[in-house]
């Protein structure tokens, strides 16, 4: 099985006034493709830092990150950019959609990064909103939608340029039980399809 991820001694070292705050204290890590893994710890254990790791939206000070077989703990903030779009789908707890953009739209915005065409974003981004069960809500903006919806929609633009990997930043800490049951099972979908969560 392919490695997707693999961390070695990884290392996060904060300055705050005088105080040092190790974040990682050499981390390892392998994330086989398919995998489904979760990152659980107490608060203030280095896993949001882990998760910024993973994600290329911050660098380490020390150690190894390998992203299919990229080292991407040497890239500068353009190269990791470009990993962003291209590798990594992002699914986070407050949703982080734009509200003026209807469903559609916002799950599109990275495939219009990639240079796609407006074809091909329109048919991609309706396979996605398809595939988690909102197609019927393509031209609703954000505040038309309700919190599973908007869940909804995040996840359908993680997905939208097929990326290695997705990572999901506590997807369901703002919504209630039964629809954190519902999100979770689109994520079991996600990973039967094939990709590594």
């Amino acid at each position: 099985m392919k490695k997707i991820i693999e961390i070695k001694d990884l290392k996060k070292i904060y300055q705050l006034g005088s105080q040092t705050i190790h974040a990682l204290a050499g981390v390892n890590i392998e994330v086989l493709q398919n995998e489904y893994v979760a990152l659980m710890g107490p608060s203030g254990s280095g896993k949001s830092t882990l998760m910024n790791m993973l994600g290329c939206l911050d660098v380490p000070t020390s150690g190894k990150y390998i992203l299919n077989n990229k080292n991407v703990s040497t890239l500068d903030d353009d190269q990791l950019a470009l990993i962003r779009n291209v590798e990594i789908g992002f699914v986070f707890q407050t949703f982080n959609l734009l509200p003026r953009l209807s469903s559609l739209e916002n799950v599109i915005l990275p495939l219009i990064y990639a240079g796609k065409s407006k074809k091909e974003r329109i048919k991609r981004g309706e396979e996605v909103l398809e595939i988690v069960g909102l197609k019927d809500r393509m031209h609703h903006k954000p505040n038309e939608l309700s919190g599973g919806q908007r869940q909804r929609v995040a996840i359908a633009r993680a997905l939208v340029n097929n990326p290695s990997i997705i990572l999901a930043d506590e997807p369901t800490g703002n919504l209630d039980t039964k629809t954190s049951y519902e999100i979770m099972q689109i994520f079991d979908d996600i990973h039967q399809n094939g990709n590594t969560v």
